[in-house]
């Protein structure tokens, strides 16, 4: 579904991103693990489009990407960003947050679609009327969650999806978007500083440190300690929710 080979991105003099590579198959999902700055979100916006100053190459079902993204792109892939609140427009009814995307990209049904959309994560109909200061944290992350998968796209990126909630509703958003996920055959790549929460929805993990991909390992041999990087075994040694995860 998608492939990313030698991507390098720059800030100014100094490299964010050294040559990173990997590939997810459709209907599966990859989470990039690690500290703040590693480069790990720097990765998604280059993926989703909203970094346009890279090196290497991004290819969707074999097909390279160029720096510009057509409309037909943001229907198939689309971003779900870390804050919730900051992601939503702070004057705009749910309602209209949620029909945005159909009107951008021509789709009809629109009374019909908003409301089952927000059924769709788990929310109630009625709150498609309210403003997003009137949500909870973790109904504007179900809403951003249902914005970015009501024009019906194949592959999400989820940045830090779970970070602004509190802890007892992170692990109610991961089974949310593992349900989404079996029920539309989606694909997902999650970037996480949390080794736990990434664990709990990858089967297969890529390890970031300073720009660079140092380790990928499945999930079973990550909770059975087989690391080789010693950055990776660190990452586990301070993961006090991994076997729990």
């Amino acid at each position: 579904m998608i492939a990313v080979e030698g991507l390098r991105i720059r800030f100014g003099s100094e490299e964010a991103v050294k040559g990173v590579s990997f590939a997810v198959d459709a209907g599966k999902n990859f989470g990039i693990v690690g500290e703040s700055g590693s480069g790990k979100s720097s990765v998604l916006r280059a993926i989703a489009g909203l970094n346009r100053d890279w090196q290497g190459r991004i290819l969707l079902d074999g097909e390279p990407l160029g720096a510009v993204r057509t409309r037909a792109f943001f229907r198939r892939l689309q971003m779900v960003f870390q804050d919730p609140y900051g992601s939503l427009h702070p004057r705009q009814t749910i309602e209209r947050q949620l029909a945005e995307p159909l009107i951008v990209h021509g789709i009809g049904g629109i009374a019909a679609r908003v409301p089952r959309a927000l059924e769709e994560v788990s929310l109630s109909a009625a709150l498609r009327f309210r403003y997003p200061h009137q949500l909870s944290g973790g109904q504007r992350q179900r809403v951003a969650i249902a914005r970015a998968l009501i024009a019906g796209p194949e592959l999400l990126l989820l940045d830090e999806p779970t970070s602004a909630l509190d802890v007892s509703v992170q692990a109610e958003m991961l089974n949310l978007l593992a349900d989404l996920q079996a029920a539309r055959g989606l694909t997902y790549i999650l970037v996480s500083h949390n080794l736990a929460v990434v664990a709990h929805l990858c089967s297969w993990i890529g390890v970031m440190q300073a720009g660079e991909i140092v380790e990928a390992l499945s999930v079973e041999d990550l909770r059975a300690g087989r690391t080789r990087h010693p950055h990776t075994a660190a990452l586990r040694a301070l993961s006090v929710e991994l076997e729990e995860a």
